[in-house]
């Protein structure tokens, strides 16, 4: 089965996670860590920034190819025209996507009707393709909103690197998810059809690191560029707002 397959070669052991890091350049050193990054994992930005209804070229407080570059040509994105689309591509064991991510999670819950937020998980090899499809199959089980979260703090706090069948299948029965459903979910063609699309995205958008911010397929963003993680969300909304305005 694609399950056993997927395995044969993903069984990477958690002790490695920091030195693959390294090689996928998502080092601390390249990561803008807010202030008393100890706490920066499990506590939320205090005040949301403010999403601007329009942006006058002389009040914008980023440049271009400082705090954001600009893809060129502009690329699909996964929601409708009608809605500005903001994009992570991240990666569970990322420590900095685990830092970012209760920063993304205060901002997003109130976000305007014509934003949209999404997440694409990275693919760069076997392990990260696994971690892609607990995203998915989460999704497709309708238990992302209880489990995206949860499966950060597995891999980070309870130092399970879910890289294996029995771990994760064990993970899952945790949020009332029984065996045969995740088999038949997590190895289903729509998790992998989910999987090709989203590496089909990473390599139009240039993705080289994570956690990767896309505002509206046309600019991209992190917070080594903006300078730390409230900074970076400001970015966004500067970028949301430009875009609302046609620029």
């Amino acid at each position: 089965m694609l399950f056993k397959k997927i395995f044969r070669s993903a069984l990477i052991p958690l002790a490695l996670v920091a030195a693959i890091t390294l090689t996928w350049r998502i080092s601390a050193q390249e990561v803008a860590q807010p202030s008393s990054a100890s706490n920066a994992a499990v506590a939320p930005a205090t005040q949301k920034p403010i999403v601007l209804a329009q942006v006058d070229t002389a009040a914008r407080q980023f440049t271009l190819g400082k705090e954001y570059e600009r893809l060129s040509p502009t690329q699909p994105t996964s929601s409708g025209p009608d809605k500005i689309e903001v994009a992570e591509v991240f990666w569970y064991g990322c420590p900095h996507c685990y830092t970012f991510d209760p920063y993304l999670e205060s901002w997003k819950e109130d976000l305007p009707a014509d934003v949209s937020f999404v997440r694409i998980p990275a693919l760069w090899n076997e392990l990260l393709q696994v971690h892609a499809r607990v995203y998915y199959t989460a999704e497709a089980l309708n238990k992302l909103d209880e489990m995206h979260a949860a499966t950060f703090r597995e891999i980070h706090v309870n130092r399970n690197g879910l890289d294996n069948p029995a771990a994760i299948r064990n993970f899952f029965s945790g949020f009332g998810v029984d065996a045969a459903t995740f088999d038949k979910t997590f190895e289903s063609f729509a998790i992998h059809t989910k999987i090709q699309r989203a590496d089909e995205l990473a390599r139009r958008y240039r993705v080289s690191s994570v956690p990767m911010v896309i505002v509206n397929g046309k600019y991209t963003t992190n917070a080594t560029m903006a300078g730390s993680y409230p900074n970076l969300l400001e970015v966004i909304n500067e970028l949301v707002a430009m875009e609302r305005a046609g620029e």
